[in-house]
Parts: structure tokens; sequence; C-alpha cells
């Protein structure tokens, strides 16, 4: 690490130390634009051994519970780093190094799993229903599924999943470690359109690295540092699939690109069905050569839509014109098949 780069970081930390509530605002509003910043505190966060690593993480802890959101944001854009330093020091089995990243990473969690009341959070998601029209499908083109779907929403039978309440924890070990990360990394995905691409690009960089690191292909990928297998579970990396999804149509399609064949290969290799089911979904939902380059700004899903009910053609298909056609054309045969028979008879005549 650099004198200047040094130097940078400690201006940051003493900054804040001297800063009244009221400027607190203007303050955390103009902090995202200091990219000279950013890049020096990921530095600081991937040198285990700094000595600027505790405040660092001090402050990025303070950040976060001080209530502004934009200080939380900062914060979070460096969770996946954090995720991703802290597992690879567990690895190697040098815990006492990580003791500062693991007591941010606790002090996180245990802040979300709250609300301002000091209560347990239950998150909650209802599963969308097929039967009613999104700008992803139409019911009616479903077919008899459609009418099953409408049947049951009108019981009420929408389902609902869950999250929650989780436990506070005071340590990380071997039984809760993923537990704990996998809601971090739920907390990250449900800011991820405020990330900055840095940020974007950090987590597709530490979910390839944390999928191959200890197999073949760590060779291939030409990483460094870390040769052992880092433990990762399930939903752990369904989390990272959401995310790297994300990074696909925000700038980083080549890094997502990489990240998603690294980690349908775990996947694959731990027998795990949900990544493997969800990352076939998002490699069979991607536009194939559609993308010219991988900074070429934000992109959107292109979907088509079903025209409404004033653009629909006159002349468009419904069931009367259908068995309008059938008696039009059952009639012209029967028309056809009386010039047929009389032509027979008139030709060989009538044998009977």
């Amino acid at each position: 690490m650099f004198t200047s780069e040094k130097g940078v970081v400690e201006e940051w930390l003493s900054e804040f130390k001297t800063l009244p509530e009221t400027s607190l605002p203007n303050y955390a509003t103009n902090l995202k634009d200091k990219s000279s910043l950013v890049s020096s505190l990921y530095k600081v966060i991937q040198e285990p051994q700094s000595e600027l690593l505790e405040p660092v993480c001090h402050q990025l802890f303070e950040f976060y519970r001080s209530g502004e959101e934009q200080l939380l944001r900062f914060t979070l854009q460096f969770l996946p780093e954090l995720i991703w330093c802290y597992l690879a020091v567990s690895a190697s089995r040098n815990v006492h190094s990580s003791g500062c990243i693991e007591a941010l990473l606790l002090g996180v969690y245990n802040l979300e799993i709250v609300d301002k009341q000091g209560h347990s959070k239950v998150l909650s998601f209802t599963i969308p229903s097929l039967s009613k029209p999104s700008v992803y499908h139409e019911p009616s083109s479903i077919g008899s599924m459609a009418l099953t779907e409408s049947a049951l929403s009108q019981h009420g039978l929408s389902k609902v999943v869950y999250s929650g309440p989780h436990p506070q924890r005071e340590m990380l070990t071997a039984q809760n470690r993923f537990e704990v990360l996998t809601f971090l990394l739920l907390c990250y995905n449900a800011a991820l359109t405020y990330m900055p691409s840095v940020s974007l690009q950090s987590l597709c960089h530490i979910c390839s690295r944390i999928c191959v690191c200890g197999y073949p292909r760590q060779h291939v990928r030409k990483y460094k540092g870390i040769s052992s297998r880092v433990p990762v579970s399930s939903g752990f990396m369904v989390q990272m699939l959401t995310g790297i999804y994300f990074a696909f149509y925000n700038g980083e399609w080549d890094l997502a690109q990489k990240a998603l064949d690294d980690i349908i290969y775990r996947a694959q290799l731990e027998l795990y069905p949900e990544p493997l089911l969800v990352a076939n979904a998002i490699q069979a939902s991607l536009p194939h050569g559609a993308m010219k380059s991988s900074k070429e700004g934000t992109r959107c899903i292109q979907v088509e839509i079903t025209p409404t009910s004033s653009r629909i053609s006159r002349n468009a298909v419904t069931s009367m014109s259908i068995r309008g056609h059938r008696w039009k054309r059952h009639a012209r045969r029967n028309f056809v098949g009386r010039n047929d028979l009389s032509a027979f008879e008139n030709q060989f005549g009538n044998v009977y």
C-alpha cells in the first residue's frame, strides 16, 4: 500500500471523528464520489496484516449503525470483499488475523435481524401466481394450467415464504457461519441497485475465487493466494447467483459470465440442486451474442409486451371466427362433393 493511499485512509478516519451531527447528511452524500478513498479502503481490507484494518472496520460499523442511509450503503459496498477475506483467512486456519472483520460482519448481522424497536424481523415473500398477468407472461397463453392457478388464487391459496426470526450471534462458528453470511449477502442483494460498479466487480471476483480455490480450475483462472478449498452452502451460492444475475445487465457482463461458469462448476462438484437450477435458468435466459461490451452501462432485460385490447386488430382470431371458419369450410366441402358426384354420374352413368 502506497503512502498516499495510507494518507487518504488516515484522513478519512480522523475526519469522521470530528464531524458534527448536523453535517452528517452532506458528508454522507459526498462520500460516494470519493473514488480514491474507496480504492484505498479495498486495499486495506485485502491486507489482513494491515495496521489500518481494525480502525477501518470499526468506522465502517459506525457508519452502518448511524442510521444514515447513505453511510449504510457505503459500508454495504465492501461486504463481498469482507466476506471473501473472512472465508480466505478461515480456510487458511489463521483465525486470529480476521478478528476485526468477523466483528464487523457480526455487528451488521445483529443490526439487520431486528427492527428499530429492537424486535426480531420476519421477512416474507409472496410467490407470484401464474393466474395474474405480468410483463413476462399472459395467463391465457399457459392453457389449462392458468385455469388451475386461477381457481387456486380465488381460494386465497397463494404461497408465502418466510425468513426469520434469526437468532443473535456472538461469534462465528463452523455451524452458524453460512447462516450468517447468507443473510448478509441477502441484505447486500436487497441494495444492489445502489451499489457502484467497483462493488459489482468485487462480487464477481469473489464468487469465482470462492468456487474454484483448491480445485483444478484455480490454475486455469490463475488465482494466487490460498490454495485451500473454501466451504460453501447451497443457500449461499443461490444468493451469489442473485447478485451475479444483476451484474450481467449492469455493466459487468464478462466478469458475471466467468463467475456464473465457476458457480456451475462448483455446484456440479458439490451436487447442489438449488444453485444448479438457478444457474442453468440464468444461463438459458441470457441473450447469446447480444452484448457487445461489458462497459456500456446499465442494461435491461427485453421482454415482449402483450398488446392491450385497444391495440388488438379487428381481424383477430376469436372463438366465433374459428366456428364460422369451420362452418364455411364444411359447407364448401359438401358443395364440392356434390359437384364431383354429379360429374361422375354424367361421365359413367348411373350404375343402378
